[in-house]
Protein backbone atom coordinates (compact mmCIF):
# COMPACT_ATOMS: atom_id res chain seq x y z
CA UNK A 1 0.00 0.00 0.00
CA UNK A 2 1.61 3.67 -1.28
CA UNK A 3 1.83 5.94 1.66
CA UNK A 4 2.41 9.49 1.25
CA UNK A 5 6.54 10.28 2.64
CA UNK A 6 7.80 12.39 5.04
CA UNK A 7 9.47 14.44 2.71
CA UNK A 8 6.10 15.35 0.53
CA UNK A 9 4.38 15.45 4.28
CA UNK A 10 6.88 17.96 5.14
CA UNK A 11 5.79 20.32 2.01
CA UNK A 12 1.97 20.03 2.94
CA UNK A 13 2.63 20.99 6.22
CA UNK A 14 4.82 23.86 5.52
CA UNK A 15 2.48 25.18 3.12
CA UNK A 16 -0.66 24.85 5.22
CA UNK A 17 1.08 26.79 8.09
CA UNK A 18 -1.19 30.35 9.02
CA UNK A 19 -3.86 29.34 6.39
CA UNK A 20 -7.11 29.57 8.45
CA UNK A 21 -9.07 28.78 5.67
CA UNK A 22 -7.00 26.60 3.90
CA UNK A 23 -8.73 23.17 2.02
CA UNK A 24 -5.74 21.74 0.39
CA UNK A 25 -6.38 18.48 -1.65
CA UNK A 26 -3.73 16.32 -2.94
CA UNK A 27 -4.68 13.46 -4.87
CA UNK A 28 -2.73 10.44 -6.95
CA UNK A 29 -3.72 8.02 -8.85
CA UNK A 30 -1.85 4.72 -9.80
CA UNK A 31 -3.50 1.73 -11.86
CA UNK A 32 -6.94 1.93 -11.55
CA UNK A 33 -6.41 3.28 -7.58
CA UNK A 34 -7.27 7.03 -6.80
CA UNK A 35 -6.94 8.24 -3.42
CA UNK A 36 -8.08 12.06 -2.56
CA UNK A 37 -6.30 13.62 1.01
CA UNK A 38 -7.52 17.29 2.42
CA UNK A 39 -5.59 18.78 4.61
CA UNK A 40 -5.62 22.31 6.89
CA UNK A 41 -3.14 23.98 9.06
CA UNK A 42 -3.97 21.29 12.11
CA UNK A 43 -3.69 18.34 9.55
CA UNK A 44 -5.81 16.09 7.95
CA UNK A 45 -9.73 16.41 7.11
CA UNK A 46 -12.49 13.95 6.33
CA UNK A 47 -11.40 12.87 2.44
CA UNK A 48 -15.19 12.13 1.99
CA UNK A 49 -15.83 15.80 0.98
CA UNK A 50 -15.92 17.03 -2.82
CA UNK A 51 -14.06 20.75 -2.91
CA UNK A 52 -14.81 22.71 -6.34
CA UNK A 53 -11.92 24.44 -7.25
CA UNK A 54 -10.66 27.18 -9.45
CA UNK A 55 -7.83 25.20 -11.72
CA UNK A 56 -6.80 28.26 -13.42
CA UNK A 57 -4.61 27.35 -16.65
CA UNK A 58 -4.90 24.03 -16.74
CA UNK A 59 -8.37 25.12 -18.04
CA UNK A 60 -5.38 24.96 -21.19
CA UNK A 61 -4.95 21.65 -21.94
CA UNK A 62 -8.54 20.88 -21.83
CA UNK A 63 -8.83 23.39 -24.69
CA UNK A 64 -5.60 21.48 -26.26
CA UNK A 65 -7.73 18.48 -25.98
CA UNK A 66 -10.80 20.15 -27.42
CA UNK A 67 -8.16 20.89 -30.39
CA UNK A 68 -6.40 17.74 -30.89
CA UNK A 69 -10.08 16.18 -31.02
CA UNK A 70 -10.99 18.17 -33.92
CA UNK A 71 -7.67 17.66 -35.51
CA UNK A 72 -8.38 14.01 -35.70
CA UNK A 73 -11.47 14.85 -37.28
CA UNK A 74 -9.82 16.82 -39.97
CA UNK A 75 -11.91 19.91 -38.78
CA UNK A 76 -9.01 21.76 -38.78
CA UNK A 77 -5.29 21.98 -39.00
CA UNK A 78 -2.45 22.64 -36.81
CA UNK A 79 -0.49 24.28 -39.92
CA UNK A 80 -4.12 26.77 -40.17
CA UNK A 81 -3.75 30.77 -39.09
CA UNK A 82 -6.07 31.27 -36.63
CA UNK A 83 -6.79 34.01 -39.49
CA UNK A 84 -8.71 31.73 -41.16
CA UNK A 85 -11.15 31.76 -37.78
CA UNK A 86 -11.43 35.21 -37.07
CA UNK A 87 -13.42 37.73 -39.80
CA UNK A 88 -12.43 41.16 -40.40
CA UNK A 89 -8.83 40.50 -39.43
CA UNK A 90 -6.21 43.02 -41.83
CA UNK A 91 -5.51 40.63 -44.43
CA UNK A 92 -2.09 41.69 -45.41
CA UNK A 93 -0.54 40.58 -42.12
CA UNK A 94 0.85 37.39 -40.98
CA UNK A 95 -0.98 35.70 -38.23
CA UNK A 96 0.60 32.49 -36.53
CA UNK A 97 -0.70 29.15 -36.71
CA UNK A 98 -2.82 27.32 -34.57
CA UNK A 99 1.04 24.95 -33.45
CA UNK A 100 2.81 28.04 -32.56
CA UNK A 101 -0.23 29.33 -30.26
CA UNK A 102 -0.57 25.99 -29.07
CA UNK A 103 3.31 25.53 -27.78
CA UNK A 104 3.58 29.42 -26.87
CA UNK A 105 6.25 29.96 -29.47
CA UNK A 106 4.11 32.26 -31.40
CA UNK A 107 5.56 35.54 -30.33
CA UNK A 108 2.77 36.93 -28.81
CA UNK A 109 3.25 38.54 -25.49
CA UNK A 110 3.29 37.43 -21.66
CA UNK A 111 0.98 39.96 -20.69
CA UNK A 112 -1.79 40.24 -23.14
CA UNK A 113 -4.60 41.32 -23.09
CA UNK A 114 -3.22 43.53 -20.44
CA UNK A 115 -1.11 46.50 -20.92
CA UNK A 116 2.05 47.18 -19.30
CA UNK A 117 0.71 49.01 -16.20
CA UNK A 118 -2.06 46.01 -15.59
CA UNK A 119 0.20 43.51 -15.72
CA UNK A 120 2.82 44.96 -13.58
CA UNK A 121 -0.04 45.54 -10.62
CA UNK A 122 -1.26 41.81 -11.08
CA UNK A 123 1.89 40.71 -10.52
CA UNK A 124 3.05 42.71 -8.10
CA UNK A 125 -0.27 41.80 -6.77
CA UNK A 126 0.20 38.29 -6.41
CA UNK A 127 2.95 38.68 -5.07
CA UNK A 128 2.23 40.76 -2.34
CA UNK A 129 -0.95 39.39 -1.47
CA UNK A 130 -4.15 41.04 -0.49
CA UNK A 131 -5.48 43.54 -3.02
CA UNK A 132 -8.46 43.92 -5.30
CA UNK A 133 -7.11 41.77 -7.93
CA UNK A 134 -7.31 38.76 -6.05
CA UNK A 135 -11.07 39.56 -5.61
CA UNK A 136 -11.62 40.84 -9.43
CA UNK A 137 -10.60 38.95 -12.29
CA UNK A 138 -8.33 41.27 -14.26
CA UNK A 139 -8.07 38.96 -17.47
CA UNK A 140 -11.29 40.52 -19.32
CA UNK A 141 -11.42 40.33 -23.97
CA UNK A 142 -13.95 40.82 -26.37
CA UNK A 143 -13.86 40.21 -29.83
CA UNK A 144 -12.83 44.06 -30.48
CA UNK A 145 -10.37 44.53 -28.34
CA UNK A 146 -8.88 40.90 -29.55
CA UNK A 147 -9.01 41.85 -32.75
CA UNK A 148 -7.23 45.55 -31.91
CA UNK A 149 -4.36 43.19 -30.07
CA UNK A 150 -3.77 41.06 -32.99
CA UNK A 151 -3.51 43.92 -35.46
CA UNK A 152 -1.29 46.02 -32.84
CA UNK A 153 1.15 43.04 -32.37
CA UNK A 154 2.59 42.06 -35.51
CA UNK A 155 4.62 39.38 -35.72
CA UNK A 156 6.63 37.83 -37.88
CA UNK A 157 6.35 34.11 -39.85
CA UNK A 158 9.48 32.43 -37.23
CA UNK A 159 9.21 30.20 -34.28
CA UNK A 160 10.09 33.11 -31.22
CA UNK A 161 11.15 31.43 -28.31
CA UNK A 162 8.96 30.29 -25.40
CA UNK A 163 6.58 33.02 -24.02
CA UNK A 164 3.85 32.05 -21.84
CA UNK A 165 0.55 32.65 -22.99
CA UNK A 166 -3.03 33.00 -21.90
CA UNK A 167 -3.74 35.33 -25.19
CA UNK A 168 -2.62 32.64 -27.74
CA UNK A 169 -4.66 29.77 -25.93
CA UNK A 170 -7.51 32.29 -26.09
CA UNK A 171 -7.52 32.79 -29.89
CA UNK A 172 -7.34 29.00 -29.97
CA UNK A 173 -10.56 28.65 -27.96
CA UNK A 174 -11.89 31.08 -29.75
CA UNK A 175 -11.36 29.61 -33.24
CA UNK A 176 -12.69 26.17 -31.81
CA UNK A 177 -15.61 28.05 -31.08
CA UNK A 178 -16.38 28.97 -34.56
CA UNK A 179 -15.47 25.59 -36.15
CA UNK A 180 -18.02 24.08 -33.96
CA UNK A 181 -20.83 26.62 -34.56
CA UNK A 182 -21.35 27.04 -31.17
CA UNK A 183 -19.04 29.39 -29.20
CA UNK A 184 -16.45 28.18 -26.92
CA UNK A 185 -17.70 28.36 -24.02
CA UNK A 186 -20.63 25.85 -24.58
CA UNK A 187 -18.52 23.68 -27.01
CA UNK A 188 -16.21 22.96 -24.05
CA UNK A 189 -18.96 22.26 -21.50
CA UNK A 190 -20.41 20.15 -23.59
CA UNK A 191 -17.06 18.63 -24.01
CA UNK A 192 -16.34 18.29 -20.47
CA UNK A 193 -19.69 16.58 -19.56
CA UNK A 194 -20.43 14.15 -22.82
CA UNK A 195 -16.71 13.55 -24.35
CA UNK A 196 -14.53 13.23 -21.40
CA UNK A 197 -17.40 12.08 -18.62
CA UNK A 198 -16.46 14.63 -16.28
CA UNK A 199 -19.85 15.42 -14.11
CA UNK A 200 -17.86 18.19 -11.80
CA UNK A 201 -16.30 20.64 -14.09
CA UNK A 202 -17.62 23.21 -15.93
CA UNK A 203 -16.31 27.02 -17.15
CA UNK A 204 -17.00 29.77 -14.52
CA UNK A 205 -18.02 29.03 -10.90
CA UNK A 206 -21.66 27.76 -9.36
CA UNK A 207 -22.62 28.42 -5.43
CA UNK A 208 -20.92 25.13 -4.51
CA UNK A 209 -17.46 26.49 -5.66
CA UNK A 210 -14.62 27.01 -2.97
CA UNK A 211 -14.31 30.50 -1.46
CA UNK A 212 -10.69 31.38 -2.27
CA UNK A 213 -8.66 33.60 0.39
CA UNK A 214 -5.42 36.11 0.38
CA UNK A 215 -2.25 35.51 2.30
CA UNK A 216 -3.58 38.05 4.98
CA UNK A 217 -6.82 34.73 5.47
CA UNK A 218 -9.29 37.20 3.97
CA UNK A 219 -12.25 36.17 2.03
CA UNK A 220 -11.74 37.00 -1.90
CA UNK A 221 -14.74 34.60 -2.87
CA UNK A 222 -14.16 33.76 -7.00
CA UNK A 223 -13.26 35.37 -10.14
CA UNK A 224 -16.28 35.61 -12.36
CA UNK A 225 -16.11 34.05 -15.96
CA UNK A 226 -18.76 34.43 -18.48
CA UNK A 227 -18.92 33.22 -22.44
CA UNK A 228 -18.55 37.36 -23.09
CA UNK A 229 -15.15 36.58 -21.73
CA UNK A 230 -12.51 35.26 -24.87
CA UNK A 231 -9.92 34.60 -22.25
CA UNK A 232 -11.67 32.31 -21.07
CA UNK A 233 -10.07 29.19 -22.89
CA UNK A 234 -7.04 30.26 -20.60
CA UNK A 235 -8.01 30.23 -17.49
CA UNK A 236 -11.40 29.78 -17.05
CA UNK A 237 -12.49 26.28 -15.57
CA UNK A 238 -13.43 25.03 -12.07
CA UNK A 239 -12.98 21.21 -11.24
CA UNK A 240 -12.77 18.52 -8.47
CA UNK A 241 -9.97 16.45 -7.62
CA UNK A 242 -12.19 13.38 -8.32
CA UNK A 243 -12.55 14.57 -11.94
CA UNK A 244 -9.10 15.75 -12.20
CA UNK A 245 -7.81 12.39 -11.44
CA UNK A 246 -10.84 10.77 -13.92
CA UNK A 247 -9.14 13.16 -16.93
CA UNK A 248 -5.49 12.22 -15.61
CA UNK A 249 -6.20 8.34 -16.55
CA UNK A 250 -8.31 9.25 -19.77
CA UNK A 251 -4.75 10.43 -21.09
CA UNK A 252 -3.15 8.17 -19.59
CA UNK A 253 -4.88 5.18 -20.80
CA UNK A 254 -5.64 7.01 -24.13
CA UNK A 255 -9.53 6.04 -24.10
CA UNK A 256 -9.45 9.16 -26.73
CA UNK A 257 -6.81 8.38 -28.96
CA UNK A 258 -6.52 12.40 -29.84
CA UNK A 259 -5.28 12.58 -27.03
CA UNK A 260 -1.94 11.39 -27.97
CA UNK A 261 -1.23 14.37 -30.34
CA UNK A 262 -1.36 16.69 -26.79
CA UNK A 263 1.71 14.07 -25.74
CA UNK A 264 4.02 14.18 -28.34
CA UNK A 265 6.63 17.18 -28.53
CA UNK A 266 5.76 19.77 -30.73
CA UNK A 267 7.85 23.00 -29.73
CA UNK A 268 10.59 24.10 -27.25
CA UNK A 269 9.74 25.41 -23.67
CA UNK A 270 12.09 26.45 -20.97
CA UNK A 271 15.59 24.73 -20.15
CA UNK A 272 14.10 21.99 -18.27
CA UNK A 273 10.38 21.24 -20.23
CA UNK A 274 9.79 20.49 -23.71
CA UNK A 275 6.30 21.42 -25.43
CA UNK A 276 2.99 19.17 -26.46
CA UNK A 277 -0.20 20.59 -26.73
CA UNK A 278 -0.55 23.10 -24.26
CA UNK A 279 1.55 20.34 -21.98
CA UNK A 280 4.79 21.28 -20.53
CA UNK A 281 6.71 17.97 -21.06
CA UNK A 282 10.20 16.84 -18.53
CA UNK A 283 12.90 17.18 -21.17
CA UNK A 284 14.65 14.32 -19.53
CA UNK A 285 11.64 12.06 -19.63
CA UNK A 286 8.60 13.35 -22.17
CA UNK A 287 6.56 10.74 -20.78
CA UNK A 288 6.03 13.12 -18.13
CA UNK A 289 3.82 15.90 -18.61
CA UNK A 290 2.58 18.75 -16.15
CA UNK A 291 0.44 22.00 -15.96
CA UNK A 292 0.01 24.28 -12.95
CA UNK A 293 -2.72 27.09 -12.12
CA UNK A 294 -3.50 29.94 -10.50
CA UNK A 295 -6.38 32.37 -10.41
CA UNK A 296 -6.62 35.33 -7.97
CA UNK A 297 -6.73 33.19 -4.59
CA UNK A 298 -6.00 29.51 -5.53
CA UNK A 299 -3.34 27.40 -6.78
CA UNK A 300 -3.42 23.62 -8.65
CA UNK A 301 -1.13 21.38 -10.05
CA UNK A 302 -1.58 18.22 -12.07
CA UNK A 303 1.21 16.01 -13.13
CA UNK A 304 1.21 12.92 -15.09
CA UNK A 305 3.81 10.12 -16.08
CA UNK A 306 2.45 7.94 -18.81
CA UNK A 307 4.57 5.08 -18.97
CA UNK A 308 4.45 4.52 -14.89
CA UNK A 309 0.68 5.15 -15.05
CA UNK A 310 0.76 7.63 -12.25
CA UNK A 311 -0.74 10.80 -11.46
CA UNK A 312 -0.58 13.66 -8.90
CA UNK A 313 -3.22 16.38 -8.23
CA UNK A 314 -2.74 19.37 -5.70
CA UNK A 315 -5.22 22.07 -5.29
CA UNK A 316 -5.65 24.96 -2.76
CA UNK A 317 -8.16 27.68 -2.06
CA UNK A 318 -5.08 30.16 -1.39
CA UNK A 319 -3.03 31.83 -3.75
CA UNK A 320 0.69 29.30 -2.48
CA UNK A 321 4.00 30.50 -2.54
CA UNK A 322 5.93 30.38 -6.18
CA UNK A 323 6.15 26.72 -6.78
CA UNK A 324 4.59 25.63 -3.62
CA UNK A 325 1.69 23.00 -5.57
CA UNK A 326 4.47 22.59 -7.84
CA UNK A 327 6.81 21.37 -5.15
CA UNK A 328 4.31 19.17 -3.65
CA UNK A 329 2.95 17.36 -6.93
CA UNK A 330 6.77 16.77 -8.39
CA UNK A 331 7.76 15.24 -4.53
CA UNK A 332 4.66 13.16 -4.48
CA UNK A 333 4.85 11.83 -8.66
CA UNK A 334 8.38 11.01 -7.37
CA UNK A 335 7.26 8.80 -4.73
CA UNK A 336 5.26 7.27 -6.51
CA UNK A 337 7.52 6.40 -9.50
CA UNK A 338 9.76 4.60 -7.24
CA UNK A 339 7.00 2.86 -5.73
CA UNK A 340 6.14 1.34 -9.33
CA UNK A 341 10.22 0.63 -9.81
CA UNK A 342 10.06 -1.49 -6.54
CA UNK A 343 7.11 -3.26 -7.83
CA UNK A 344 8.15 -3.78 -11.75
CA UNK A 345 12.02 -5.37 -9.63
CA UNK A 346 9.83 -7.59 -7.15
Amino acid sequence: MFEISDKTLRLIKKTCKGKKHLKLTVGYLTGNNSVIKIFNEHGELDSSEKYHYEIGSITKTFTVSMLSKYVFENKLSLNDSIQKYIEGLREDEYYPPLLRLATHSSGYSARLPLNKREYFNLILGLIKGGGDLNKNNPLILDLNNMKILMEKNILKDMDYSWKYSNFGLSLIGYGLGIVSGSGYWDTMNDFLQNELGLRDTYLGTLNNNLHGYDRKNNDCGNWKWNKDNLISPAGAISSTADDLLKYAKINICEDKPYLSLCHKKHGNGKKKYDMGLGWWLLKKNNNVFFHGGGTGCFSSFLGIDKEKKVSVIVLANYRLGINDDQNIGFSLLESLQKSKEELEIH
